[in-house]
């Protein structure tokens, strides 16, 4: 990496439980505004980076893909995405539908980088369109949608799935890619997704405290053989949902191995989920 190309400046992951927008009112209100002020403190951080582009990771719910292509990785290339992608979701999440701005080239840069590093994503040139995925994050952390988006979609609803091991890989394929072009100076990285629950099963509203317990120490310690030494049989126990962590994973390994500091994490089966907030020590 010479002085002049892109680096990233910063990494940060989040749940995105539809509830965290849309039912704002349901939790106990005081572990409810520790998860705000959370990402009011992402929000803050991203702010003081004043990034060029967001590189965004997170998963995809059968918005855009289904049972019949359903990819591993996907890296989206458009100069802007429509979000939520139906007025009625817009109502469900409180978002108010419009359009996301995007890094088209730098999106370009990293899926062709993708391809000489041996990964073989996807590649959606236009109409990706956006569900809870990013639309509950990103109005917490990025309210004005001020910073171009570089869509990137991890499977994590649907075996068989990536392995941990070849999602941080993918991390670290992104940050190569980010080092080796000279367009996009400052580049941070968002991973969503997780951490345990259920989805569409009677365990739904259940958390496994434990089990996000674990992988929070896996995220603080750094260490990238704990975090990709996770099976899939691993990850069930933690319901259908916690295989979304992936995103956290592809997270780490585009810090190459940066511990992070988990600012909140509050088990809320109001929002059906084990929600945290974390951010790369970097």
């Amino acid at each position: 990496m010479t002085a002049n190309n892109g680096r990233i400046v910063g990494a940060f992951t989040a749940s995105h439980s539809p509830g965290i927008t849309g039912w704002p009112e349901r939790p106990d209100q005081t572990k409810a505004e520790k998860v705000y002020a959370a990402y009011d403190e992402i929000r803050r951080r991203i702010d003081e980076l004043n990034p060029d582009a967001i590189v965004a990771v997170s998963v995809e719910h059968f918005t855009n893909f289904s049972f019949g292509n359903l990819p591993a990785f996907a890296i989206a290339t458009a100069d802007s995405y429509l979000g939520p992608v139906t007025k009625e979701m817009g109502e469900f999440l409180k978002v108010e539908q419009h359009d996301y701005p995007g890094n088209g080239r730098l999106g370009r840069h990293i899926y062709e980088h993708a391809l000489t590093a041996d990964f073989d994503p996807a590649l959606v040139e236009g109409g990706l369109a956006f569900d809870e995925n990013f639309c509950v994050p990103f109005k917490l952390i990025d309210p004005e949608s001020k910073y171009p988006l570089v869509p990137i979609i991890v499977n994590g609803v649907n075996p068989p799935w990536p392995t941990a091991r070849r999602s941080y890989h993918f991390g670290r394929m992104i940050k190569d890619a980010v080092e080796s072009q000279s367009e996009v100076q400052r580049v941070v990285v968002v991973g969503t997704g997780g951490l345990s629950h259920w989805v569409g099963l009677p365990e739904s509203g259940q958390v496994n405290v434990e089990f996000d317990q674990d992988f929070i120490a896996r995220m603080e310690s750094g260490e990238p053989e704990r975090l990709t030494s996770y099976s899939p049989e691993d990850i069930d126990a933690a319901g259908n949902g916690a295989h979304e962590i992936r995103t956290w994973i592809v997270a780490a390994g585009a810090v190459d191995g940066a511990p992070f500091d988990v600012l909140v994490y509050e088990p809320v089966p109001e929002w059906l989920t084990g929600t945290a907030v974390a951010a790369a020590r970097l």
